[in-house]
């Protein structure tokens, strides 16, 4: 007899309520928390960042391998099935046979990318996995305000058809790299793909309105939400109820209250 416990298994993403749209998903997660206001305070330091950051994305990852990745039956002999024909597994488990893209931005997005990939390596079938490298940077006026994003290089292994496109990069701040990381993949690289979901440890309220205005098909997972430079009467609302009014980048375009610059502490090269 076959065992129906496991044959539609429940994931309950528990997110903080906000008002950007279905396709924003405001992680809430006591620990993940703790472990991020860790990382960004003054006074920590390489390895704890690394480390921790290190921690962080193999939580987010999960989390979104759970909610967005698609699943299939299957039916496992157990070991226990030399001593029993019932020694069998029947349920429902992540589908390997799920092609699946990581995005390394380079600088900040390197180790998130690479944990992303070892962590998909052991959850698909290693053979449908690919990690791809872009080198970016911000375009600053003569104000040293930040104007746009430049691809300095890329090293991008083949088509995305059929796959799901991750983007994992710590900070959200301008949306202007994401986005224009995302409009390559759609324009110049061959093959719809399945979806493409962000990966963020922070956003802000300009990063949002960004990247749900020119990619509104792509999805967004966050663990924090900064808007520390808002009005007074922001603080204590939903987020997104005063969407115009939400401020989270100061005049260098740095997250308030964020944790500095991720690609700078990440790597201890301050240039």
């Amino acid at each position: 007899m076959r065992d129906t416990l496991y044959a539609n298994v429940p994931f309950r993403l528990n997110e903080i309520s906000h008002r950007y749209g279905p396709q924003v998903h405001l992680v809430g997660n006591p620990f993940l928390l703790s472990q991020l206001a860790t990382l960004c305070a003054k006074g920590t330091v390489q390895p704890q960042i690394n480390r921790l950051v290190e921690l962080l994305y193999a939580d987010l990852v999960k989390t979104v391998i759970n909610a967005e990745f698609p699943r299939k039956m299957v039916a496992i002999p157990t070991r226990m099935v030399d001593s029993t024909p019932q020694g069998i597994f029947q349920g429902e488990v992540i589908d390997a046979h799920t092609r699946v893209v990581t995005v390394n931005i380079a600088r900040a997005g390197t180790l998130p990318s690479q944990v992303t990939y070892d962590l998909l390596n052991v959850t698909v079938d290693p053979t449908l996995v690919r990690q791809d490298h872009i080198i970016m940077s911000r375009m600053i006026d003569a104000e040293h305000m930040v104007v746009g994003s430049n691809i300095g290089g890329a090293k991008i292994g083949g088509d995305v058809d059929d796959a799901i496109v991750l983007f994992p990069d710590p900070m959200g701040a301008t949306g202007g790299s994401l986005s224009t990381a995302i409009s390559l993949y759609k324009n110049k690289v061959p093959g719809k793909p399945r979806r493409i979901i962000t990966l963020n440890l922070i956003v802000t309220p300009e990063y949002l309105r960004r990247l749900t205005t020119e990619h509104p098909d792509v999805t967004i997972y966050a663990l924090r939400l900064d808007r520390g430079l808002s009005p007074p009467e922001v603080f204590g609302t939903e987020p997104g109820t005063h969407w115009d009014k939400e401020r989270g980048l100061d005049e260098r375009q740095y997250i308030v209250p964020g944790g500095g610059g991720f690609g700078e502490i990440m790597n201890n090269a301050y240039v």
